[in-house]
């Protein structure tokens, strides 16, 4: 057990800088491998690629985009803020047909707004080009927080 253990310290002035990688020093599987030859610019079909159409009713899409505008228009009369950033919009549906439905909340159960702010969404949803029917359905679970605001609204009420 006499065997010391020794650090050995080098000093250098510079490094060599590590090799690049470049495609064109790859060698190729033969041909008769099956395999297909590794081109220069392997990601030239995936940007030509267009992207694939979205339908109305899902996000991204023209009618749901235009009920979240909508959506964006209705201020809760006590805050400042849109009743979409400040979280109260659970859910927004849009069928085939034009049929949406949205799934929202109050702030509290005894919100004054509480039976008209339904009304007004419904009222304003539908008035969304391409929307045929508009319903609202008002829950309570989960109960609204404020942690469930966007950042803007956060930002926009000093909780930021």
């Amino acid at each position: 057990m006499d065997e010391t253990r020794r650090i050995a310290v080098e000093e250098v002035d510079t490094v060599d800088a590590p090799r690049k990688a470049r495609v064109d020093e790859v060698v190729d599987a033969p041909a008769d491998a099956g395999a297909e030859p590794r081109r220069r610019d392997y990601l030239e079909g995936f940007l030509a690629q267009k992207p694939e159409p979205v339908s109305a009713g899902e996000p991204g899409g023209a009618i749901y985009d235009a009920v979240i505008a909508a959506l964006k228009e209705i201020y809760d009369p006590e805050i400042p803020v849109n009743i979409y950033d400040l979280g109260l919009i659970y859910g927004v549906d849009v069928t085939a047909d034009g049929h949406v439905a949205v799934t929202m909340t109050l702030t509290t159960p005894h919100c004054p707004v509480a039976e008209s702010m339904p009304a007004e969404v419904e009222l304003r949803v539908g008035a969304v080009p391409g929307v045929g029917t508009a319903e609202v359905n008002l829950i309570w679970d989960p109960p609204w927080d404020p942690q469930k605001m966007s950042d803007e609204a956060k930002l926009e009420l000093g909780m930021l």
